[in-house]
């Protein structure tokens, strides 16, 4: 390729990193653009993402609603979304020919419900502005040079120079990795996973795999809850309310060495007294009709019958038969039933970091490092993470664009 005058290197061929590479491409087209990735696979969180449909953004139209959806680096990317958000995501896309459609619970998707049809729309994009990819490369060092540019030394093949360098190498699991960062002088925050599911191993409930029904779960002894669609997996709990659980108690749980107890109300809309209150006018109602036969909660009947289980109801009793000991169990049950986790399962192949280079340290305006002029950062690599539902997408996106646009206009 020939040298059409300054040079962009781009660690990381994911969202962030392809969207960076193709905008400042396309911007400026004196510029050269790199991409480097250390796989043999582009855009692989891309390709997975949403069950291989790409939960692309969220239909969001209020940055500061989308904002609060990020446990780390919400006032960070309010700034942000100011440039590039959700609007700017469906317009990108839609200008390219790919046309993506809002779900109930605001998730957006291809109308095609493929994630390939998002990949091939980067990867025209990519060829379309002669960005010139490179897979299995990875940065082993970032060296600043006297000229104000920087090399960079690979894993393979020679040291090549830079003027701008984007840093989109996603979310490391281990501190070390970031080392080849904190060396320029950048300032880490640990990571630790975000999104993951709950393991119960033996747990009884894991009986009723399958079953969704909406709950609020805490974490015992924290401050933590989150209510929302709650999945019984066979190896524990799942859903969006765990999901987003784990995502604000990234930290605490960390700490906690995922060893804690979770405390599931089944009944959203009740507490141990409000229940209890409304307890005996039910009995009364329901008096003569076999309690496993009338579940008056609209609870999934598996679950029902296993709570009624659980609490040594049997199956011939009546409302109004039910001894009060096990009574007084099966409401505890309904609203604050305790299960002990014992470890976390990576939530699909959707795993996401927080912690990563300190927000203090970069400017949320054009995504430049305040400390090495020339140096920007985009998506995960920053310790920027949203919960579940197209959030983290928004947010690469959205940084980025801005770094395209800041370096292009250089």
């Amino acid at each position: 390729m020939s040298f059409k005058g300054k040079r962009l290197v781009v660690t990381g061929g994911g969202a962030a990193g392809f969207f960076c590479a193709v905008n400042a491409a396309r911007m400026n087209p004196h510029l050269e653009v790199w991409l480097l990735e250390k796989t043999g696979k582009l855009l692989s969180k891309v390709k997975v993402s949403g069950g291989g449909r790409c939960n692309v953004t969220h239909n969001a139209s209020d940055i500061s609603y989308m904002a609060k959806r990020y446990p780390r680096g919400g006032n960070f990317v309010k700034k942000a979304f100011g440039q590039f958000f959700v609007p700017d995501t469906i317009s990108w896309y839609g200008e390219r020919g790919v046309k993506l459609k809002a779900e109930d619970d605001g998730r957006m998707f291809p109308v095609t419900d493929s994630s390939q049809t998002i990949i091939d729309c980067l990867l025209r994009e990519a060829d379309k502005y002669l960005v010139n990819i490179r897979t299995n490369v990875e940065v082993l060092a970032l060296e600043r040079r006297d000229n104000g540019g920087w090399k960079l030394t690979l894993s393979q093949g020679p040291a090549i120079e830079a003027d701008f360098v984007c840093i989109a190498a996603g979310g490391y699991a281990q501190e070390g990795k970031f080392q080849w960062l904190k060396q320029i002088g950048h300032t880490v925050v640990p990571p630790a996973p975000s999104l993951f599911t709950f393991n119960m191993p033996g747990n009884p409930i894991t009986q009723l795999m399958g079953v969704a029904t909406d709950a609020i779960v805490k974490i015992a002894g924290t401050k933590l809850q989150q209510q929302g669609p709650l999945l019984i997996t066979h190896w524990g709990m799942s859903g969006p309310a765990v999901l987003r659980l784990s995502a604000w108690g990234a930290r605490e749980l960390q700490d906690m060495q995922y060893t804690c107890t979770a405390i599931v109300n089944w009944l959203p809309s009740y507490n141990e007294n409000s229940l209890r209150e409304d307890w005996q006018s039910l009995r009364f109602e329901l008096g003569k009709q076999k309690i496993y036969n009338k579940n008056p909660f609209q609870l999934p009947q598996r679950l029902w019958h296993f709570l009624l289980q659980q609490a040594g109801i049997g199956e011939e009793l009546r409302w109004a038969d039910v001894p009060a000991k096990e009574q007084n169990k099966l409401q505890k049950m309904l609203v604050a039933m305790e299960f002990p986790v014992k470890g976390k399962t990576t939530f699909k192949e959707e795993f996401v970091t927080c912690g990563g280079v300190t927000l203090s340290e970069i400017d949320p305006a054009t995504m430049q490092s305040r400390i090495a002029p020339g140096l920007y950062f985009a998506g995960e690599v920053m310790d920027v993470d949203g919960v579940t539902g197209g959030f983290n997408f928004q947010h690469a996106w959205t940084s980025g664009f801005i770094a395209a646009k800041s370096i292009s206009s250089i």
